[in-house]
C-alpha cells in the first residue's frame, strides 16, 4: 500500500514541482497555492501554457481515501455531472508517491465559484447535477454501514455549544480595547445562545441516509454564466443524510443573505434536484429547511477560529460566521414558510410516483 513517508526537506512547493517533473513530466511549472482552510491544493501552469489541478496529500488519512473519491468522481461523470479526469503519471499511476510526497495531478476545469448567491438559472443547475449524483450513488455498497456521524449529528451537545460561546465571550470581555469585529461577535454570540435554547423544539423525522458527494458547496461548483461546468472534491464514500447535503446547498449562506427571494430559490433547486432524483421521501425534502437550520445554529465555525485558532484566511472566515449567523437568523424566522413550500414540492413528488 502506498504511504507518505518522512516530510521532504525541500520547501513543499518545490517538492511538490520536483515530483511533477518527474513522475508526470511536468518541468518547469509555476505553482499558484489555491485558497483552502485544510486541503494542499496548487493550480499548476506548464511552460506551454496548460493548466492543471494538483491535490498534495499531506495526511496519510487523505490518502487512504484518495482511491475512494477518484473512484466517486468517475462515478459521478458516467451520470452526467460535470467532473474533472485524473491525469495518470507517466507510469498511468492515478497517485504519485515519491520522495516522501504524494499527489494527484487533475484536470483543470473551466468556469469559477460564485460567491454572492447563485441565481435561478445556477440553482437549477445545482440542483439537477445533485440529483444526478444522488442518484448514482443510492445504491453504493457502503450505504448500509451505520453512519456514526450522523448519529452524532442529530445529538448535538448543546451544553458545550453553551461552553464555548460563554468562553468566547470571555475572550472578547478580557479585551482592554476591542475592535469593530469584537462588537459584532459579542452581539452574534448572545444571540446565538438564545438561539440554541430554541433548538429543543426543532424535532426531525427519521432521516434518510446513503452515500453523498460529501461537500458539496458553492465552493465546489464551477459556473460560466448559467451554466455548471464543474462539480469538484468529492469524499469518500460514507454514508449521511441526505436532507444535511440537499437542504445544505438549497439554503447555502450566501443565497440566504443576498437572494430576497431565498425560499422560492431553495425550492428551484430542490425542484431541479427531485427531477433527477425523484425517490428522496417526501418527509426528507421538507426537512431540508430545518436541517439546514440545525446545521447552522449548532456551529460557530469562523468565530471559534477567531479567537482560539485563527486560520489561514481568517478575514474570510470572520465574513463567513457574520453571513452564517444572518442566514439562521433568518431561516429560523421564517421556517415555517420555508417548510410550507418544500412540503408542496414533496406532495407534488409523491403525487408523480407510480403507486
Amino acid at each position: 500500500m502506498t504511504h507518505i513517508t518522512t516530510p521532504p526537506r525541500l520547501p513543499a512547493t518545490e517538492s511538490v514541482a520536483h515530483v511533477l517533473a518527474d513522475s508526470h513530466g511536468l518541468s518547469g511549472v509555476r505553482l499558484e497555492r489555491l485558497d483552502g482552510q485544510v486541503s494542499v491544493n496548487y493550480r499548476a501552469t506548464a511552460d506551454d501554457g496548460s493548466t492543471a489541478f494538483v491535490k498534495h496529500y499531506v495526511d496519510a488519512t487523505d490518502l487512504a481515501a484518495a482511491p475512494h473519491v477518484i473512484a466517486q468522481t468517475r462515478l459521478a461523470g458516467e451520470h452526467g455531472v460535470p467532473v474533472a479526469s485524473v491525469v495518470p503519471s507517466t507510469s498511468g499511476e492515478p497517485i504519485t508517491v515519491h520522495d516522501g510526497v504524494a499527489l494527484s495531478v487533475w484536470e483543470w476545469m473551466p468556469g469559477h465559484t460564485v460567491e454572492t448567491g447563485l441565481n435561478p438559472a445556477q440553482q437549477a443547475a445545482a440542483g439537477a447535477a445533485l440529483g444526478r449524483i444522488h442518484a448514482a450513488f443510492a445504491n453504493h455498497p457502503a450505504r448500509a454501514r451505520r453512519s456514526a456521524r450522523a448519529a452524532k449529528w442529530l445529538a448535538p451537545d448543546l451544553a458545550a455549544r453553551h461552553a464555548t460561546i460563554d468562553r468566547l465571550l470571555a475572550v472578547i470581555d478580557d479585551r482592554p480595547e476591542r475592535d469593530a469585529f469584537d462588537e459584532r461577535a459579542a452581539v452574534t454570540l448572545t444571540e446565538r445562545r438564545a438561539q440554541l435554547d430554541r433548538l429543543g423544539d426543532l424535532g426531525l423525522p427519521a432521516l434518510h441516509t446513503q452515500v453523498l458527494h460529501g461537500d458539496y458547496s458553492v465552493k465546489n461548483l464551477h459556473f460560466d454564466g448559467d451554466a455548471l461546468t464543474a462539480v469538484v472534491d468529492f469524499g469518500p464514500p460514507e454514508p449521511y443524510l441526505t436532507a444535511w447535503e440537499l437542504g445544505r446547498i438549497a439554503f447555502d449562506v450566501r443565497s440566504v443573505v443576498h437572494d430576497p427571494d431565498w425560499i422560492a430559490s431553495a425550492a428551484t433547486l430542490i425542484s431541479a434536484y427531485l427531477e433527477e432524483n425523484p425517490s428522496l421521501p417526501a418527509a426528507d425534502i421538507t426537512a431540508c429547511a430545518r436541517v439546514a437550520l440545525i446545521q447552522l445554529l449548532t456551529s460557530l465555525y469562523g468565530v471559534k477560529e477567531h479567537y482560539l485558532a485563527p486560520g489561514l484566511h481568517q478575514d474570510d472566515l470572520d465574513l463567513f460566521w457574520l453571513q452564517r449567523h444572518e442566514a439562521a437568523t433568518r431561516l429560523l424566522d421564517s421556517l415555517d414558510t420555508a417548510e410550507a413550500a418544500l412540503g408542496d414540492l414533496g406532495r407534488h413528488t409523491d403525487e408523480r410516483r407510480p403507486s
